[in-house]
């Protein structure tokens, strides 16, 4: 059994380490020109740093992840920015106003 939760911690320290990883180069994909971000590579952002929040407590001696570990804010910013790269919610696009066109004549319009 000793053997297995040895294992299992390892395991679970290269996965720490790999979705540590994972949302670094996420964060820095995310920036773009002119100061603006990307919403798909930020909600993937979030959602990376949610798991790795999830399961830092798993992993023994290992340090705390370098940003607020609060999972609720973690899981609220990921949902915002997922809604944001898929365009739901309010950030739903604007559609076009539609305007009824009909052929009309010059006297028909009594």
């Amino acid at each position: 059994m000793d053997d297995l939760h040895a294992v299992r911690a390892q395991e679970y320290a290269k996965v720490y380490d790999e979705l540590l990883r994972a949302a670094a180069r996420l964060d820095m994909l995310r920036r773009l020109e002119g100061g603006s971000v990307d919403a798909h590579a930020t909600a993937a952002m979030h959602a990376v740093r949610f798991a790795a929040t999830i399961l830092w407590p798993t992993v023994p001696n290992t340090p705390q992840p370098g940003y607020r570990q609060d999972s609720e804010r973690l899981l609220q910013l990921a949902a915002n920015w997922r809604e944001a790269a898929l365009e739901l919610g309010e950030f739903t696009p604007q559609r076009p106003a539609l305007r009824l066109v009909s052929e009309t004549t010059a006297g028909d319009e009594d």
